[in-house]
């Protein structure tokens, strides 16, 4: 449930509020940050133990802020739609 104070304010402000499915990864940032954290760390590995998963993990986020940049693409490529005409 949207609180009241948030429809209003969009009502206000002149915003149409479109509401998403409850689960919807491919419109869910951190999902997409899950798959391009896979990709550099799971893909075509084995791991021995869950604490070695768990270092590699632990690496790839301690040089995200390197590679950050570079995914933002891949992160946040949202499609904007233009909008249809109702004639």
């Amino acid at each position: 449930m949207v609180p009241i104070e948030t429809k209003q304010a969009a009502e206000n402000y002149g915003i149409t509020l479109h509401y998403l499915p409850t689960y919807c990864p491919n419109l869910n940032p951190i999902e997409r940050l899950w798959k391009v954290m896979t990709e550099y760390v799971r893909n075509n590995r084995v791991f021995k133990s869950a604490a070695e998963f768990r270092k590699v993990i632990n690496e790839f986020f301690a040089k995200w802020p390197k590679i950050a940049s570079s995914m933002v693409d891949r992160i946040n490529n949202f499609q904007i739609l233009n909008k249809v005409s109702s004639s």
